[in-house]
């Protein structure tokens, strides 16, 4: 897969993250948190909660993919979102993807892991994921787009693509 840039029909462009792009990437995940800003507390208790969920996920997702690269999503080379993926041995795995509140809803994350499955193809590797149960939007996604179910906790579940070639599919 190119990672210089990544384009599709619908003006959307996908780069790797620099270190210029931190202050969108909090930003980003910010608005992603509306559920903690449901806690009945003062503003400064959120906001620092936030911000330690943050923290915590992003060394979580250090120490469990030390080799997962961080992509922006650009739409018109602004940007709208971010992915981060690692391309294992055996699998790429789509570890995070979020969008800011107005490029939701608009197809860009149908867009990119549809990209994300034809890297998968090209790796003859399938596309794996963690959804979250209570998500039933983006596990609808997910289904649409040909991902099954293969393991399930009581809070999320896994979810594989695999490609095909010639009706049969490929496993490495």
């Amino acid at each position: 897969m190119r990672t210089d840039k990544l384009t599709s029909s619908n003006e959307l462009g996908m780069r790797p993250a620099r270190p210029s792009d931190s202050g969108f990437i909090e930003s980003l995940y910010r608005s992603t948190r509306e559920d903690l800003r449901l806690v009945d507390a003062e503003d400064d208790f959120i906001e620092a909660l936030i911000t330690m969920q943050q923290q915590a996920q992003t060394v979580g997702y250090g120490n469990l993919f030390p080799n997962a690269m961080t992509f922006i999503v650009e739409k018109q080379g602004e940007p709208i979102g971010r992915v981060m993926v690692d391309f294992g041995h055996n699998e790429v795995r789509l570890i995070d993807i979020a969008f800011i509140p107005l490029a939701r809803g608009k197809g860009y994350g149908e867009t990119v892991i549809r990209n994300l499955q034809l890297a998968a193809a090209q790796a003859k590797a399938p596309l794996v994921l963690t959804a979250m149960k209570n998500n039933p939007a983006a596990k609808s996604l997910y289904l649409r787009l040909g991902f099954r179910v293969e393991e399930a906790t009581d809070a999320y579940e896994r979810m594989a693509w695999y490609p095909q070639q010639g009706g049969a599919l490929i496993f490495t």
